[in-house]
């Protein structure tokens, strides 16, 4: 199973890249673990000849390589020098520099291999490192970037078996406002709820797929938790590496309350935003939470128009948050599928999730005296779409609230993702949670 490989959306995206005459050399990057080198290597077999895989982590040899200059060929000259078996053969070699953040430098080689055009060039990094800054400092102009995340659910739908086109389907059921039938409302929630228990960590899907249970998967989602604490002792250091790790143990708790708004105040009591922001961006940079902004208010522009002061934080990959609640919370979830006190949390987080992994930027709105509050906004394409979470399907006041008021002339219709089928009043359209990841596409299939 381990030499497996699961279908990654990141290969589409490699293949279109190699086939644009004009491609400049790929930086992808992203949390560690989501699979970055296992795709890279991956699309290397399949469209080169020869692959000059570089490890500046695990090498740290090769740092010598740009000695004698950024330019290719003095370059290729060093590596040969250190591993001989590699082939350097022009228009037939990818060559692929890992763990690029432990050598930042080597960024500014970027330029070169461009204009010489012979060797095709892929560099991969964890955003764990603060370098990986340094890297897109180095290589402005002469780089693309692709920003890998562990599995989304259609992924994980791909990974276990199911066709390409299911989301297909799933999709003419939302355009068309088509129930789904019990039967595939059960099978699909069932899923779902496999996928939020297990999240999107390669090894962790691999090891469900293996084993066909949660035995060894939660295992692996706490070794998970220990590496992300070890990568913040080893990248941060003094005052703030303690803040940094306070910010992380504070996520699950305080998404669990009813007034999910992240309080630095639960971390320590004089604690002061511009002390901890610092923190919560270094978290952002290492892919491992996402940030949700809360808007000044609801109206476009989205951008610019929040208060950097109020935001939740959320767990880049659901799977984690679970592996990281009470041991009794954990083994109700898993045995009973009983999501407890943190039923609204996880399906918030989820959203949260799959709204991110579909390339949007995360918005909420809370009115300061607690009357009017929206889990998230994205927006159409010349109105403003609210979304709410509901752990059941409760009746949406505070969007009911927007969407009549003439004082929100940019909210015309929103968007609820519930514990139910599909359904549509005259200005909400209800989802199942299981199709978030389905919502860009949505709303561009219906010109939304």
């Amino acid at each position: 199973m381990n030499n497996v490989y699961f279908k990654r959306k990141i290969d589409k995206y490699l293949e279109e890249w190699s086939l644009d005459e004009n491609h400049l050399p790929l930086i992808v990057s992203g949390a560690r673990q989501v699979g970055k080198t296992e795709a890279i290597r991956h699309f290397a077999s399949l469209n080169y000849k020869h692959l000059v895989e570089i490890n500046f982590w695990e090498e740290p040899q090769y740092k010598a390589i740009t000695e004698d200059g950024y330019r290719p060929e003095s370059i290729i000259k060093l590596i040969s020098r250190i591993n001989p078996d590699f082939s350097f053969e022009p228009g037939a070699t990818l060559i692929f520099f890992d763990e690029i953040q432990a050598f930042p430098d080597m960024a500014t080689s970027l330029k070169f291999f461009k204009q010489e055009g012979k060797y095709d060039v892929i560099c991969s990094g964890s955003l764990l490192g603060i370098n990986y800054k340094k890297v897109t400092s180095h290589s402005v102009g002469y780089k693309m970037d692709y920003e890998m995340r562990s599995f989304d659910f259609e992924e994980y739908l791909w990974a276990i078996g199911y066709p390409e086109d299911l989301a297909d389907d799933m999709l003419e059921h939302l355009k068309t406002n088509t129930p789904f039938t019990n039967l595939e409302m059960n099978r699909y929630s069932s899923l779902f709820m496999d996928y939020i228990l297990l999240g999107g960590m390669p090894s962790i899907i691999k090891e469900f797929v293996r084993s066909k249970t949660y035995e060894r998967t939660f295992m692996l989602q706490k070794q998970l938790l220990v590496d992300y604490r070890g990568d913040i002792r080893k990248y941060a250091e003094g005052v703030e590496q303690e803040r940094i790790m306070a910010v992380f143990n504070h996520i699950v708790p305080q998404l669990a309350k009813e007034n999910k708004k992240f309080q630095l105040s639960k971390i320590a009591k004089n604690a002061r935003s511009r002390e901890y922001f610092g923190c919560v961006e270094w978290l952002l940079d290492a892919g491992v939470i996402s940030i949700c902004h809360c808007l000044n208010f609801p109206e476009l522009p989205l951008k610019g128009n929040f208060d950097e002061t109020k935001y939740k934080l959320y767990m880049a990959d659901t799977g984690l948050l679970i592996a990281m609640l009470d041991e009794e919370a954990m083994y109700d979830l898993r045995s009973n599928k009983n999501l407890g006190i943190y039923k609204g949390a996880l399906y918030e987080n989820f959203v949260a999730e799959a709204l991110s992994k579909s390339g949007y930027e995360l918005y909420y709105y809370k009115r300061d005296d607690g009357t009017l509050e929206i889990d998230f906004f994205v927006r159409g394409r010349d109105e403003l779409l609210p979304i709410e979470v509901k752990a059941g399907n409760a009746v949406s006041r505070s969007m009911r609230t927007l969407i009549k008021s003439e004082h929100y002339p940019e909210i015309r219709q929103g968007i609820k993702f519930a514990h139910a089928n599909i359904g549509k009043t005259e200005t909400i359209t209800t989802f199942p949670y299981f199709c978030a990841f389905l919502l860009k596409r949505y709303m561009r299939s219906i010109n939304l």
